[in-house]
């Protein structure tokens, strides 16, 4: 360990610092919400029960372990790496929480999003040398991997110069460059490019690797592959580095949707560490105050010349301004954010009454949305008392389906399944007839006034319950249905006056629903271009359309901005 740089006191004091930015001058939300997350997860680390511990042997080993590699790119003004804060910051969670079970890496899942020509190449490379050589791992697999062969070489390529201006290196650990390959002869470990025509291959068993620039990737197949392979490995690592895209429908940006849930709180994911460098919302990117939020390296790596010089060129030309804004202020530019405020919605955690609906037969909206025959079928109760609007959710989902949904990392349906928020139903299809069983219960016990659904996804099941004189209306799936629903939801929403429970899996819903609008400015849901499942939030808002129908005729005013009206 270096003598003169205390990693963790530097890791440390950056967090602060950027948990102190509260204005959010120099350092985005998402930065912010990673920075957070590392100090609350050290005070976790000291609890008991906490089922990981911090190191900080092995935060710093990392560290000064690529201080000692060369640049080998650049002009610098000093032959070995110097490390930035955000990099040690990085270094520091990825390696110094362990856990207690084993002593393995804690996050086996990383994902780094930032502008480019901030050192991303060098960074992992120094991160593929130090899995090759220090994690005493037998036959160590290392790939740098991406859609093409010549993007797949750049980071081993930085890796390949680095073992060849270091003939300590070589000597230390036995490594051998080679044309396509690093060699180390110590523990038989490797290092290869690999592109997508790997997704065809046998025999992966990679320890770690880098996915450069995932935002290239059109389809999921050699992100899948990969992290299928490590299934071999205890303490695999899988890096994620790329800049913003384009394509809001890829695995990137679902890797983007999952991490910035996960730092705002929706859910937790001890395996899976991220930091997003970007610019907020309403900022300029032609401001050069807010350069610094995107670009970590401004002024080291990122040259403010050459940055200006981008700048001019994107204010005098549509084209330049659109690569400007993506790629060097690192904006998703055709990405849309969550409609609704999940700041507010997270302040609504108390439970529903279900009870007290039961003793005083409180008249209670549902939904059904039933959703393709493999997947989340809601079925949910709205009902309103003094005020206050209570949601339950009932949730089913084949139990074939759990376990792959799972395994893909970004949703985790078997939590939701184990604590009770998620039901299995048998098979890999809906089961209606389950589904109906639990709808009757409901109806059996509660004063259902109406049960909304969409008669473009009528199933047999909805066939059954008309035939049995259940109230079922339909709702219709345009603007002119779901907009009342939607406003009526914010109010609600703005006033703090929903009961949900806190349920995971209806927030994660929430969370993912964006909306369209025709030319009268109407909203409706839009499942296209909702980044995950909406089925649960689609239902309460049907509910509540159907609710504030009959509320609207006894009091139209009972709920303001600021909540209940004396009625």
């Amino acid at each position: 360990m270096s003598q003169d740089r205390n990693y963790v006191s530097i890791a440390r004091s950056y967090a602060e610092g950027v948990v102190a930015d509260s204005l959010r001058q120099r350092y985005c939300i998402e930065t912010s919400q990673s920075c957070k997350r590392f100090l609350k997860d050290l005070e976790r680390s000291l609890e008991n029960d906490c089922k990981f511990y911090f190191d900080e042997w092995y935060a710093s080993d990392v560290c000064d372990f690529i201080e000692k590699l060369p640049h080998v790119e650049g002009r610098w003004g000093s032959e070995t790496i110097v490390l930035e804060p955000w990099q040690i910051f990085i270094l520091v969670n990825i390696f110094g929480f362990r856990k207690k079970s084993d002593n393995a890496r804690r996050f086996n899942t990383c994902y780094i999003e930032v502008g480019r020509k901030n050192a991303k190449s060098t960074l992992s490379a120094g991160i593929c040398l130090y899995c090759l050589t220090c994690e005493d791992e037998p036959g160590p697999q290392i790939k740098t991997a991406a859609t093409t062969g010549n993007q797949a070489r750049i980071v081993f390529n930085v890796a390949k110069a680095m073992v060849e201006k270091t003939p300590e290196l070589q000597e230390a650990f036995g490594i051998r460059s080679l044309a396509h390959s690093i060699l180390c002869g110590d523990n038989w470990g490797s290092i290869q490019p690999i592109n997508s025509k790997a997704a065809t291959q046998d025999g992966l068993n990679p320890h770690m690797y880098v996915l450069d620039e995932l935002h290239a990737h059109q389809d999921r197949n050699l992100f899948d592959v990969l992290k299928s392979a490590r299934g071999a490995r205890n303490n695999p690592l899988s890096l994620y580095i790329t800049t913003a895209g384009y394509n809001v429908l890829g695995v990137c940006f679902e890797q983007r949707i999952f991490l910035k849930k996960v730092l705002s709180g929706l859910f937790e994911a001890d395996h899976y560490f991220g930091i997003i460098f970007t610019l907020d919302k309403g900022d300029d990117c032609l401001d050069p105050t807010v350069w610094h939020k995107a670009n970590p390296n401004f002024g080291v790596s990122v040259n403010a010349e050459e940055f200006e010089g981008y700048a001019l060129e994107a204010r005098n030309s549509p084209e330049s301004l659109g690569e400007f804004k993506t790629k060097r202020c690192n904006v998703w530019t055709s990405a849309k954010s969550s409609r609704f405020n999940m700041e507010d919605w997270k302040v609504c955690s108390e439970p529903p009454d279900l009870e007290l609906a039961k003793e005083l037969q409180i008249p209670v909206y549902s939904a059904l949305d039933l959703a393709a025959v493999s997947d989340i079928n809601a079925f949910l109760l709205a009902w309103e008392y003094e005020g206050w609007i209570h949601l339950l959710l009932e949730a089913f989902v084949p139990e074939e389906v759990i376990e792959p949904r799972t395994k893909r990392g970004n949703v985790p349906y078997q939590v939701w399944v184990n604590q009770g928020w998620l039901t299995p139903t048998p098979g890999n299809v809906s089961d209606y007839t389950f589904i109906e069983k639990r709808i009757n219960h409901y109806f059996s016990t509660l004063n259902i006034e109406e049960l909304a659904f969409d008669r473009w996804n009528s199933t047999e099941l909805t066939n059954r319950l008309m035939s049995e004189n259940k109230p079922l209306v339909e709702f219709r799936q345009g603007t002119k249905s779901y907009s009342p629903a939607i406003k009526f939801f914010d109010r609600i929403l703005k006033s703090h006056r929903f009961k949900h429970g806190g349920n995971p899996l209806l927030t994660w819903m929430v969370s993912n629903v964006v909306t369209r609008k025709d030319s009268n400015e109407n909203e409706a849901p839009d499942r296209k271009n909702s980044q995950e499942k909406i089925d649960g939030a689609v239902a309460a808002l049907m509910a509540l359309g159907r609710m504030k129908l009959y509320l609207d005729e006894e009091d139209s005013s009972y709920l303001n901005e600021t909540g209940p009206v004396a009625m």
